[in-house]
């Protein structure tokens, strides 16, 4: 069974605003590799529109060239898509239709290194069915006041336990945790 990663930037007050988040070459390869490592990404369709309108090219030319190691890698991934409105999809991806839980539990029923998931409300949702096996959290060293946060409205508590650290440059942190039990 794969492995379903949830991984998030926010802030030290918890913000989860893309925008709010200190981005870096250190932070840009980090981020490569871990899809690089993942058989395929699972987004919610905010977080596909987002990602698609920002990293697919020629979008992403329009960055530094320093990004564009990660906008290959996320280019060629491959793409699962949970959306009840969108009609189709393309940027190497595939609509997820259905109950959530069937879905992603046969997804992670297939052979492979993991399946990497980003975003808010997808993820929430994704934790209270249980579903993710490691949370990974990129601290950014910054105080925004502001912005969405984490798992807001979460309907029960979840205990992790710590199975990993990492400093990245510019004093962003990257924590991971594995749900205890």
């Amino acid at each position: 069974m794969q492995p379903l990663r949830y991984s998030i930037n926010v802030t030290l007050d918890g913000c989860v605003d893309h925008m709010a988040a200190t981005p870096s070459e250190d932070i840009h390869r980090y981020a490569m590799g871990k899809i690089a490592e993942a058989d395929a990404l699972l987004f919610g369709r905010t977080t596909y529109q987002m990602m698609e309108s920002a990293w697919r090219p020629p979008a992403s030319d329009a960055f530094p060239e320093w990004t564009r190691p990660f906008a290959r890698t996320i280019d060629a991934a491959k793409k699962y898509v949970v959306s009840g409105t969108l009609e189709s999809v393309d940027w190497n991806a595939e609509l997820l239709r259905g109950d959530l839980e069937s879905a992603v539990r046969a997804l992670k029923a297939t052979p492979g290194r993991g399946i990497y998931t980003g975003g808010v409300m997808l993820p929430k949702a994704l934790a209270e069915l249980g579903l993710i096996d490691e949370y990974e959290f990129v601290v950014h060293p910054r105080i925004v006041g502001r912005g969405p946060s984490l798992f807001a409205g979460l309907a029960r508590e979840i205990d992790l336990k710590l199975v990993g650290r990492e400093e990245l440059g510019v004093g962003t942190v990257v924590l991971r945790y594995e749900p205890r039990g």
